[in-house]
Order: C-alpha cells, then structure tokens, then sequence
C-alpha cells in the first residue's frame, strides 16, 4: 500500500486565530486512521483543510496529486467524501433524494450496491429525511457518502448524540465499507474506545498540533492516551 492522503505542514485559522500549527499526518491505500482530540483540539479544521472547506497554508496530496486550493466540489470529484459533525442532511428533502444529491459526481450510481449495504433506505426512499431518527439519518449520510464512490471517507464524530447500540452499527457499516470496497477512512471522533477498535493507526491532536502518533495498539496501551481518552 501507499499513502492515499498526505498532509505536511498545514496551517488554518479562522480570522485571527490559529487553528492549526503545523499538522503532518498520512492515510494509506485501504487504511482507516482515527484522530484524535478533545473539543477545539483542530480535529474538524484539519478534515476542512482537505475538503477545501477552509482556508489553509502547507501542502495536501491525494493520491500523489497536491490539491493545492481545489474547490470542495473539486476535491469531491477527486475522490474525497466527507460526513460533518451534525450529518449533514437535506432535512426537508425525502431520503431518495438525498442519495441522488450525493451522486452529482457520478455519472452511473450504483444504487443497489449502496442498498446492499443499508436495505432499510428502500421502505422509507419517501420519507422526509428530517424525521429520521438520529442513527437514521447518521446512516443515510454515510449512504449519501459512499454513492460518489470515494477512495477517502472522512468522517467527523459519526457517534454524536448516538446510543451506543446505534454507535456500535455504524462502525459495523463503516468497517464494511473498508475492508470489502477498500475505502481508505479518516475518522475524528471523540470516542476514542470506539475509534481505536476500528483503525489500525492514529493520531491524538492537542492544540492544533500532533502530539502522539501510532498503531491502534500503542495507542490503546499508551498511559496518556488511557488516562486522557479512554478513562481508565
């Protein structure tokens, strides 16, 4: 495998303030990494630093490729996906429609491979999105998301407001979509247990900076990692 996103040196601030100081990280081909941070950390600034969504100096590469200050809808179409904290949805759109919103940049859907994965989108394909419940709609976002067919989902604190049951089958979809389509995954997620089960590295964020980097494992057995996410 080779390393599918590369980001070296990247900085962002929002107006006067600096969010990120200096961010290096990489994703390999097929590889799902989890960040890792507490609130304001610059978790969700460095997954818009990729997507194009804010303004940022330093260098990302996607598939060797830099993306220099590519449109959302530009990077999009590379083959980059991204589900935001809060999902995302259409609320007032109906679940079909919501799906083909995320196929704009696919010139032939694959629709039955998305329902393969998700078969309850069939039975509510007219209901309004907004009344889905939350896992529902968490879902439907992840569906939304894997029918432009990227090589890279990114994924920010898909377990939010979510019971852990719910959260538990999420990740399920999530590893699936990894290990049979070989979606490369990059998640923020303040869950650091849940995260952990379902990488097999990451990166732990403190102030705009990495501070600690490694294997799941490690991370799972380093004392600071333990006290500071894990709780014990």
């Amino acid at each position: 495998m080779g390393a599918l996103l590369e980001l070296s040196d990247v900085r962002a601030r929002y107006g006067q303030v600096a969010a990120l100081h200096g961010v290096s990280l990489t994703v390999e081909e097929g590889e799902v990494v989890s960040l890792l941070g507490a609130n304001g950390a610059g978790k969700t600034t460095t997954l818009r630093s990729v997507s194009g969504t804010v303004r940022r100096t330093g260098d990302v590469v996607l598939a060797g490729k830099r993306l220099g200050r590519a449109s959302p809808e530009a990077v999009a179409r590379a083959g980059v996906a991204h589900v935001p904290e809060g999902r995302g949805i259409f609320a007032e759109l109906t679940v079909w429609e919501n799906l083909r919103m995320g196929a704009y940049t696919v010139r032939r859907p694959d629709f039955a491979s998305v329902q393969s994965y998700f078969p309850w989108l069939q039975d509510r394909r007219n209901q309004q999105a907004g009344t889905l419940s939350g896992g529902e709609q968490q879902m439907l976002a992840l569906a939304r998301a894997f029918l432009s067919r990227p090589r890279l989902l990114m994924l920010d604190e898909p377990s939010l407001g979510l019971a852990p049951l719910v959260t538990r089958e999420v990740f399920r979809v999530v590893s699936e979509l990894n290990q049979k389509e070989g979606v490369a995954v990059l998640v923020v997620e303040q869950n650091a247990a849940v995260a952990l089960a379902a990488a097999q590295r990451g990166y732990v964020l403190e102030t705009g900076e990495i501070v600690l980097s490694g294997t799941a494992d490690e991370l799972k057995s380093n004392d600071a990692v333990r006290s500071a996410y894990l709780g014990y």
